[in-house]
């Protein structure tokens, strides 16, 4: 099965693909194909390029920046990126409060906030896990108590990724503690994270790196105009936002380009005398991923297309779910290819000859545990899946 085009998509799929190799800068796309860490600066410089050119938010509304396009041409749009290796427009910025304060703010926060969060002048982090509410979200006890004109929060987050570089937070906390269900006693506030009383700590995950952290609130004072909505609706809020998240959350693009990789290493090791991709197994190993990949797009096309009113579609669920397995898939396929070659992770480019992306494997694959985590659990989107779309 293949996917045609229309001329006329052709011509679109055509002039992404332009735009996204040579526009943005090939040192900061040479970092994210070769699994490097990719700076702030050269996240902001990326999405600066994509925003001026009216690429970072298509998505959005066209009055802030949005763009009429077909769900294909998103799908579209997404993938080329993904496959020229450019780094993504930031999710905590372009699929995450973006449209939650686009569809629920108020006049002044969408003026104040949208175009510097399309254009990254604003990085935002997301407070919604806790220690002791994560894929139960809804027991999160961060408190919010109104003290005149501002709230005071006090409490903890965990896992917030990237925090380090954030300018400011979206925030869940518990604004109604009475609520008859815990659901209802939630509203989303905004502040900035040098706002006194915000105390950031980094967690060291299995790949060595530091790529989230636990956040702590004590007396945090934040005005009240920073409610996002209405009092104790957040929870309505947090739904829509991590229904639009799911949405591009498959990454078609980025696994295609990890296989794309496998197969280009395995042709030049060799195994039994003969390049490894001429081994039987091996190649009936690519072909059934590349096969299952085949069909997460398809899929990942009905539900955008479904998804044309605005409102996050069920089924995003199931594009989170299989698209976390075979990213999962595409980092352990790359793993062992490497083979001991693997072992020498975390060498310096110095201390061996081994090639930079038999050493980046293992840490890839170590980090990319985080994918059935992340965005809701993949226990989380089998029970949504279970009830919302087979009605069991």
């Amino acid at each position: 099965m293949q996917l045609h085009l229309s001329p006329e998509d052709q011509a679109f799929r055509d002039e992404m693909r332009t735009f996204f190799t040579t526009k943005i800068p090939q040192s900061i796309r040479d970092d994210v194909a070769a699994h490097r860490e990719v700076s702030k600066e050269s996240y902001v410089e990326a999405q600066r390029i994509l925003n001026a050119a009216g690429l970072a938010v298509p998505h959005w509304p066209a009055e802030w920046g949005g763009r009429d396009w077909t769900p294909l041409q998103r799908h579209i749009w997404r993938e080329e990126m993904q496959l020229a290796a450019v780094p993504e427009p930031l999710a905590f910025n372009a699929s995450m409060i973006g449209p939650v304060i686009a569809a629920f703010g108020n006049q002044e926060q969408k003026e104040r906030f949208l175009p510097a969060t399309a254009n990254l002048d604003i990085w935002w982090c997301q407070g919604f896990s806790e220690p002791d509410a994560g894929s139960d979200l809804a027991s999160l006890r961060t408190a919010a108590v109104r003290d005149g004109e501002d709230w005071v929060v006090n409490g903890q987050k965990t896992w917030t990724t990237l925090g380090q570089y954030a300018d400011w937070i979206f925030c869940l906390v518990r604004t109604d503690p009475t609520a008859e269900k815990k659901q209802r006693g939630i509203s989303m506030l905004v502040f900035p994270m040098d706002t006194p009383g915000v105390t950031l700590r980094p967690i060291e995950l299995l790949d060595g790196g530091f790529e989230v952290n636990e956040v702590f609130f004590e007396d945090v004072r934040v005005p009240a105009e920073n409610l996002i909505g209405e009092e104790n609706r957040g929870w309505d809020y947090a739904k829509f936002l991590l229904g639009n998240e799911r949405v591009g959350i498959a990454r078609v693009g980025a696994t295609k380009r990890m296989i794309a990789d496998a197969k280009e290493h395995a042709a030049q090791l060799t195994s039994g005398g003969r390049p490894l991709i001429e081994d039987p197994s091996m190649r009936t190993r690519i072909a059934e991923l590349e096969n299952e990949l085949l069909a997460l797009e398809l899929t990942a096309l009905r539900v955008v297309s479904n998804s044309s009113d605005g409102k996050p579609n069920p089924a995003s669920s199931v594009l989170k779910l299989r698209g976390s397995e075979l990213q999962q898939a595409a980092t352990e396929l790359l793993v062992d290819i490497a083979g001991p070659l693997s072992l020498a992770s975390f060498a310096a480019d110095d201390d061996t000859d081994v090639p930079e992306w038999a050493r980046s494997a293992t840490p890839e694959y170590l980090n990319y545990r985080k994918v059935s985590i992340y965005g809701g659990s993949n226990e989380v989107q089998r029970t949504i899946i279970a009830g919302t779309i087979l009605g069991l």
